[in-house]
C-alpha cells in the first residue's frame, strides 16, 4: 500500500549483487590491499614492518618520486592537450568538408589504437635511434646539427616519448569528436549562418559546445593514459638517461621488483589512484557544469 507499481526498490539490489560481488573481488580488494601494503616498509618476502604514512610523505621528500609526477603532468599535454587540439581542427574540417573516403580515413586515424603499445614503443624506438629513421631523414634535409640520440638526451627524452603519445592519442580523439560533430543538427549552423558567423565563430558558437560531452570522454581517456604509462616508458627509455624519464607508473614497478621496496611503490600506486580519480572527476563535473 502507498507503493509504486512494481517490485520493492530493495529488489534492484539483488540484480546489482552478481556484478558488485565480482567488481568488489577484482577491483575493491586489491585496491584496499594495497593501501595495507603501503602502511608497512616490506621488501614482499620478509616479515614487513609498520611504517604508518612513511612510505606517503617519502613522495612528497624524495627528489626522483616528485620528479616522476612531475614528467607525468608534462605527458598530459602530449597525450592530452596537443591531440585534443589536432582532434578538433581535423575533426572540425572533415565534418564540414565534403572529404572522399572519410570511412577509410576514420580507420587509418584509430589503427594506432588496436595495436599494442610495446609494439609502438618498439618501432618508435628505431625511428629515435641514432642511425634511425629520424636522424637520416634530417640528414637528408641537410640539418645534421639537429641529429642526436633522442632517448638518450636528458633534455628530449621526455618530449620524444611524449611524441609518440601525441601520435596515438590524436586518432582516437579526432575519431570521438567526428561522432559528436556528426550528431549536431545543420539547423543549428544554418542559423549561425543566417547571423552571419562565419567559419571561426561557427565552431565556437555551435560546434564546440555541442561536442562538450565528448570533448570530456576524450580528455578523461587520454588524462588516465598520461598518468598511467608504464609500457611506452619500460620499452623505450627505462626511466632513463638518468631519472629523466621516470614516471609514477614506471617507479611502482622499479621500487617493487628491482629495489624490493613493496611498501613504497604501492603508496605510489595508491596515490596515483587518487590523482587519477581527482583530475577524472574535475574534467567531467566541468563537463556537467558547462551542459547545465
Amino acid at each position: 500500500m502507498g507503493r509504486p507499481p512494481g517490485e520493492p526498490g530493495r529488489v534492484a539490489y539483488l540484480y546489482l549483487l552478481p556484478a558488485f560481488v565480482v567488481y568488489a573481488v577484482f577491483l575493491l580488494y586489491p585496491i584496499g590491499r594495497a593501501v595495507q601494503i603501503s602502511l608497512y616498509d616490506w621488501d614482499g618476502l620478509t616479515l614487513g614492518r609498520w611504517a604508518g604514512l612513511d612510505n606517503y610523505t617519502a613522495i612528497l621528500s624524495d627528489e626522483r618520486l616528485r620528479a616522476g609526477f612531475g614528467h607525468a603532468l608534462v605527458l598530459i599535454v602530449f597525450y592530452a592537450v596537443i591531440p585534443l587540439a589536432i582532434g578538433l581542427t581535423l575533426a572540425a574540417i572533415l565534418n564540414h568538408a565534403k572529404v572522399r573516403g572519410l570511412g577509410f580515413f576514420r580507420t587509418v586515424v584509430f589503427l594506432p589504437q588496436v595495436v599494442a603499445m610495446v609494439v609502438v614503443a618498439v618501432a618508435w624506438r628505431r625511428v629515435y635511434a641514432p642511425d634511425g629513421t629520424l636522424n637520416a631523414l634530417l640528414g637528408a634535409l641537410g640539418l645534421d646539427g639537429l641529429t642526436r640520440g633522442w632517448l638518450g638526451d636528458h633534455t628530449f627524452a621526455l618530449p620524444a616519448v611524449g611524441v609518440v603519445g601525441t601520435w596515438f592519442e590524436s586518432g582516437l580523439v579526432t575519431v570521438l569528436l567526428l561522432a559528436g560533430m556528426s550528431r549536431v543538427p545543420m539547423e543549428l549552423y544554418e542559423a549561425a549562418r543566417l547571423d552571419g558567423a562565419g567559419a571561426v565563430r561557427e565552431f565556437f558558437a555551435v560546434t564546440l559546445p555541442s561536442v562538450r560531452g565528448e570533448i570530456a570522454v576524450a580528455l578523461t581517456l587520454t588524462v588516465i593514459a598520461a598518468l598511467r604509462t608504464f609500457d611506452l616508458v619500460y620499452v623505450t627509455t627505462r626511466g632513463g638517461p638518468g631519472d629523466s624519464t621516470s614516471v609514477p607508473s614506471f617507479e611502482v614497478y622499479h621500487r617493487a621488483f628491482g629495489l624490493g621496496q613493496v611498501g613504497s611503490a604501492a603508496a605510489i600506486g595508491v596515490t596515483l589512484t587518487v590523482v587519477i580519480f581527482a583530475i577524472s572527476f574535475a574534467i567531467n563535473r566541468l563537463a556537467d557544469k558547462g551542459t547545465t
